[in-house]
């Protein structure tokens, strides 16, 4: 119960950075314009960000349209009709807090605040789906069944994950269903990562040649959102929204 209340109290926090965020987010800013505000905003805090652990160098991973993840700050300039993701994780006084939101800027084409929408639908049934006594798997499953009911691709190189104490913990939560491997039963105490990565087009991913980000093979825009959620006897709670 303890970790469980750090953890949630510093999701809040993280929560309260993604709505600062909103106004700051349109085109002409850089994406290291939109990584030094974060950065300010966690320190400020007290914090630091959680990505520092692993050596990556911001406090956001912001992915812009073909971009899935990982993406680096730096000079890229947001345009409008962009979607951008932020993934942002705060590390402060032991406890991980860990959530993604992609912001359409501008006039956003019709297909890609579609694709924004469905994956939204698409953590919330992983959600759903993330309760005691179900499997791993069955998050994956509500997922994968509501992206492909789009005919939208789904990355499955990436994944989900345990959180909390640590950036990346076990177990691994897939958006696709595997047919063996590892699939625990979800259980009271779970604080885990749910994280849906969506694309317009195909399932196939690439790396850009900084090593890090992680794109679309076809070119296609991609969405991704995340929350970080509580395993309770009788009910999930989703710690990271205010």
């Amino acid at each position: 119960k303890e970790q469980i209340d750090g953890i949630r109290k510093f999701c809040k926090l993280l929560a309260q950075l993604f709505e600062e965020l909103k106004p700051e987010m349109k085109e002409g800013k850089t994406t290291k314009e939109l990584d030094n505000f974060c950065v300010k905003f966690i320190t400020q805090h007290g914090g630091k960000p959680a990505w520092y652990r692993e050596n990556f160098p911001g406090a956001a991973c912001i992915s812009v349209n073909e971009e899935i993840i990982h993406g680096l700050p730096g000079k890229r300039v947001i345009k409008n009709g962009d979607l951008v993701s932020m993934d942002i994780g705060i590390d402060l006084n032991g406890y991980i807090s860990d959530s993604c939101v992609t912001y359409p800027i501008g006039n956003v084409a019709k297909e890609h605040l579609k694709l924004l929408q469905v994956t939204t639908e698409c953590l919330y049934k992983g959600i759903e789906a993330c309760k005691t006594g179900n499997r791993i798997s069955d998050i994956s499953k509500a997922v994968y069944s509501h992206a492909k009911a789009h005919n939208y691709g789904v990355v499955w190189e990436y994944t989900g994950h345990g959180v909390g104490i640590d950036v990346h913990e076990e177990p691994s939560i897939p958006n696709v269903p595997e047919k063996r491997g590892f699939n625990p039963r979800i259980k009271p105490g779970m604080v885990l990562a749910i994280e849906p990565m969506i694309n317009l087009g195909g399932d196939e991913i690439k790396h850009k040649k900084d090593g890090c980000t992680v794109i679309t093979a076809d070119g296609s825009v991609s969405c991704h959102m995340e929350h970080t959620v509580a395993v309770f006897e009788d009910h999930t709670e989703i710690l990271s929204q205010l």
